[in-house]
């Protein structure tokens, strides 16, 4: 293997912004295109910027968010933090005890890799669920998690949402969703309810997900609740500066749900263009994906023989994929314990109107490129870890 541990995938990221800095300098901004789902924005006028002050700030800002996010969230209370992540961290610190535990269900495995740690560092016990009826809620548990929209973007049946719910408030535990790219991506595209409006505690997004905002997370729900996790995000620097607050208002205000709307339709086509020459693409809401079994499988039908695992030709395809052809996806430039799923976004503003054919082209040219990195281990290796 390449990319051996959480360090290795650092440096894979690392290497990724020198890629992009390079295009950004010799080619420009037009010659990059993120399809991540993530590339969010930062919208300020001149006026907000001049607002930017360690305590002006927050006494602008911080009673608009209340409005706008319980708009967006629903909830009694609003809490913007600086990730998803942070939010995480926050209430299990606020709510769960040493020893106790934490039950998360789910479309899909796995869940994110901030709820299992952020259980370890609270001493806590820790259990997925995808089977509603293996889905079990001991005695010692004090925090139910729910996650809306996994990491590859499949989404839970409302049904089920409601029910897990329902299970944990008939033994008074409360219930946090994880809702990163879900708060837009279930109600504008599954046309599901706000997970407040489902009877949801707590509930956390990412402000960048599907969405015109940075980089941040922000919770709404039950005030009691709200308050309690602000301590601890105060407690650990976990709150949102006022930079990112303004720019969270500023990103809910102009999200649209037709934006990503649009791409469902845009996904059927595209979908029936690559699919005539690939076996391996699957449907996402709102774009296509490549998932590492379905790459690997792909290369058997090609005859291509590899000693890369099956994670490393994710990461070596994505960095080949923004190298030769400007193409951010997440296995690049993700976090350590991010998705290696290749997915193609394409309600992303880069490729929102982008002519189908040339998407397609990109994607041909980079896959020739792949097939030949991947069967010499140290050129693949290089690019990977980007040494010129």
């Amino acid at each position: 293997m390449i990319v051996n541990n959480s360090l290795d995938e650092v440096k894979k990221r690392e290497s990724a912004f020198r890629i992009i800095k390079k295009i950004l300098e010799e080619k420009g901004r037009d010659s990059l295109f993120d399809v991540t789902g993530l590339s969010g924005g930062f919208i300020a006028s001149k006026k907000e910027l001049e607002l930017l002050e360690t305590y002006v700030g927050p006494a602008v800002f911080e009673d608009e968010i209340q409005i706008v996010g319980k708009e967006h969230l629903g909830g009694e209370k609003v809490l913007p933090v600086n990730r998803t992540s942070a939010g995480i961290l926050a209430t299990v610190l606020a709510l769960v005890g040493e020893g106790s535990h934490v039950a998360h269900f789910l479309a899909d495995y796995p869940g994110h890799p901030s709820i299992p740690r952020s259980c370890a560092l609270a001493g806590a016990s820790y259990e997925e669920f995808i089977d509603i009826n293996e889905f079990a809620i001991p005695d010692n548990t004090s925090l139910v998690v729910i996650t809306g929209s996994t990491m590859d973007l499949q989404v839970i049946d409302e049904d089920l949402f409601t029910q897990v719910i329902s299970r944990a408030h008939e033994k008074d535990i409360p219930v946090l969703v994880d809702d990163a790219s879900g708060a837009r991506l279930r109600t504008a595209v599954f046309n599901q309810k706000r997970a407040t409006d489902l009877g949801a505690d707590l509930v956390v997004t990412s402000t960048d997900k599907l969405m015109p905002g940075p980089r941040g997370g922000l919770m709404a729900g039950r005030a009691e609740l709200i308050d309690e996790i602000k301590i601890k995000v105060n407690q650990f620097g976990l709150e949102a500066q006022p930079p990112l607050i303004m720019a969270m208002i500023n990103g809910i205000k102009a999200y649209t749900p037709e934006v990503l709307r649009k791409s469902v339709s845009r996904k059927e086509e595209f979908y029936g263009l690559i699919s005539k020459k690939y076996e391996m693409f699957e449907k996402t809401p709102n774009g296509i994906k490549v998932q590492e079994a379905n790459l690997a499988n792909q290369l058997k039908v090609l005859n291509i023989e590899t000693e890369l695992s099956e994670k490393d030709c994710c990461f070596l395809w994505s960095m080949v994929l923004l190298k030769e052809e400007g193409i951010i996806t997440i296995p690049a430039v993700g976090m350590p314990g991010a998705s290696d799923t290749i997915r193609f976004d394409l309600s992303t503003k880069d490729v929102i109107d982008m002519d189908l054919d040339v998407l397609q082209d990109k994607i041909d040219n980079s896959f020739d490129v792949f097939l030949d990195l991947v069967q010499k281990v140290e050129m693949a290796e290089k690019l990977i870890f980007f040494d010129e």
